[in-house]
């Protein structure tokens, strides 16, 4: 590693890079040698000079925090990204850290946090703000879940392209009724509330193509 950590910040909001930029300023042991708005910024940046360590937004747009990621990481493998984000949702977190992210940390992280984060990181370890590190926690513990029927994949992927529960009925030749009912079943099983939840997580599962 070389003296000086070498960070790019990534954000789309100004006001926060430089609010980032500040917190990092006033220590010698850091260098801030860029700023992107987007994902794809930031690889253009990557590509142009050396950097240590990522701090990576995730909601950007052209570009988001997770496609980046998994293209910094197979970009510049010995590239770190600590992702600071305001989102701590299931369906951002997992991603990110799927992408393969060192860590994850919200934005109203104090300053010396950040510092001593970015540090861990580059020292190999894996950081997690405490809301992050229980919600992986409450997904490594809950349970695989009763399988999806045969049926429920049906209609789940009749969902997937778009129909309505009419269309669905029609598709498969049962009642509206049944539709829903297959759906309550399936939300119950997949530990979601609504449909596109249920496509999203039908999805990660592998249980559509």
């Amino acid at each position: 590693m070389a003296e000086t950590i070498r960070g790019l910040i990534v954000d789309d909001h100004p006001v926060v890079r430089g609010g980032l930029r500040g917190v990092f300023a006033g220590d010698p042991d850091f260098e801030v040698v860029g700023e992107a708005a987007n994902g794809r910024e930031a690889l253009e940046q990557i590509r142009r000079q050396p950097v240590d360590v990522v701090l990576m937004d995730l909601r950007m747009p052209e570009m988001g925090g997770v496609e980046a990621i998994q293209q910094v990481r197979s970009l510049s493998p010995e590239t770190q990204v600590l992702v600071l984000t305001t989102y701590d949702s299931d369906r951002d977190v997992i991603p990110a850290i799927e992408a393969g992210a060192s860590g994850y940390l919200l934005k109203d992280v104090p300053g010396d946090e950040l510092l001593r984060a970015v540090r861990a990181v580059m020292k190999g370890e894996s950081v997690l703000s405490p809301p992050v590190a229980r919600r992986l926690i409450s997904q490594v513990r809950r349970p695989a879940g009763e399988a999806l029927s045969q049926r429920e994949i049906e209609v789940l992927q009749q969902v997937a392209n778009g129909a309505s529960n009419r269309e669905i009925a029609a598709a498969l030749f049962v009642s509206e009724a049944t539709v829903k009912t297959h759906l309550l079943h399936i939300f119950e099983k997949l530990g979601v509330r609504d449909r596109a939840a249920a496509v999203g997580e039908a999805y990660r599962r592998g249980l559509l193509r």
